[in-house]
């Protein structure tokens, strides 16, 4: 079984027309909604091409994945628009969009939640929401945005910082997952794929550098993208908390090994990276995940392969066990969102 930890929602042309009615007019003609029937759901999931050559569910046909976590696409998620009630407005609407998907393919789609964090703002509504889609949709996790301004010019809270306290303490309330997953970028300079990488990055370092890991023992987080730049980099990192340590023999401060409390994806799209992220991390804080449809959603004229086909990197390994690399393609998701996988 191969179970993609990160994935995004297809969703009928409506809920994107929505969002845009919503910035037109910044919500001055209240809020409406998205109107969809179970067909129009359907037709998004099994037909629209929305990215790349295949329909959704014919990708996971494709490439041979059996279950999916599905959150809101990030970069639509606009934490740094005015006023804060559009953001609220459409992060319900697209969790409901998703939670109608769960229920329709029961076992294939699971929730992930997108959480709306206005720009410098508390943290309330973000969690009321959490709540409800956990309590109420089943939820498993969400989203968690290092960076609600949006690259912008104005710094965030690093995660470290007291600011997401009242958030962590919520998710380890609902035991779920935090999936780190930055949005928008407003900078020209930084496209906002870009942007996703250094915000990873960012977030596991101000997440290993502080005390989060060690006030919220319980805390589940995972990485998007192979944790970012975090592999390529770890001997700076490394570095740095070496010249730190109370002792030559004080191993737990180490960076590798305060990065063993996170859980990283397998989104990369190249057999070299996974291989570097597989020994870097180790298998047990690998999850699978191929954000697919998605940025790799196409053909690599050399391989004939679409890049999003990650499973055969997986599989090819030949330092892991077979059952290590079950646990990367299943088992290690089934336990940290503790899904009922039959």
């Amino acid at each position: 079984m191969i179970i993609d930890s990160h994935a995004h929602v297809s969703a009928p042309a409506e809920l994107w027309a929505y969002k845009a009615t919503l910035l037109a007019a910044r919500g001055s003609h209240g809020r409406g909604g998205v109107k969809v029937t179970d067909d129009q759901i359907r037709y998004a999931v099994e037909q629209h091409a929305e990215i790349g050559p295949h329909s959704h569910m014919n990708y996971l046909d494709h490439v041979k994945t059996d279950s999916q976590m599905i959150s809101p696409r990030p970069f639509h998620l606009m934490h740094s628009e005015q006023p804060s009630k559009i953001i609220q407005w459409f992060h319900e609407e697209v969790n409901n969009i998703i939670h109608r998907e769960t229920e329709m393919y029961p076992g294939k789609f699971f929730g992930i939640a997108g959480l709306p964090q206005p720009a410098g703002e508390p943290l309330d509504m973000a969690i009321r929401e959490l709540e409800r889609c956990v309590n109420e949709l089943g939820f498993k996790g969400c989203l968690l945005n290092p960076d609600p301004y949006e690259n912008s010019g104005t710094e965030a809270p690093a995660l470290g910082d007291k600011y997401w306290y009242p958030l962590y303490e919520k998710l380890c309330e609902l035991d779920v997952v935090a999936h780190i997953h930055g949005t928008g970028s407003r900078s020209p300079r930084v496209p906002y794929s870009l942007h996703f990488i250094n915000e990873e990055t960012i977030a596991v370092y101000g997440l290993v550098n502080s005390t989060v890991l060690d006030d919220f023992p319980n805390l589940k987080i995972m990485v998007s993208h192979g944790g970012g730049a975090i592999p390529y980099q770890l001997g700076r990192f490394e570095s740095g908390t070496i010249r730190g340590a109370t002792s030559a023999n004080d191993h737990s401060r180490l960076f590798s090994e305060r990065m063993k409390k996170l859980y990283f994806d397998t989104v990369l799209y190249t057999q070299e990276a996974i291989e570097l992220l597989v020994k870097v991390v180790g298998p047990e804080q690998l999850l699978f995940g191929a954000e697919c449809p998605g940025v790799g959603s196409t053909v690599h004229p050399i391989t004939g392969r679409t890049m999003d086909d990650v499973a055969p990197s997986i599989l090819a390994l030949d330092f892991i066990s077979d059952e290590e690399k079950q646990n990367i393609l299943c088992n290690n998701a089934v336990d940290l969102f503790k899904l009922d996988i039959k």
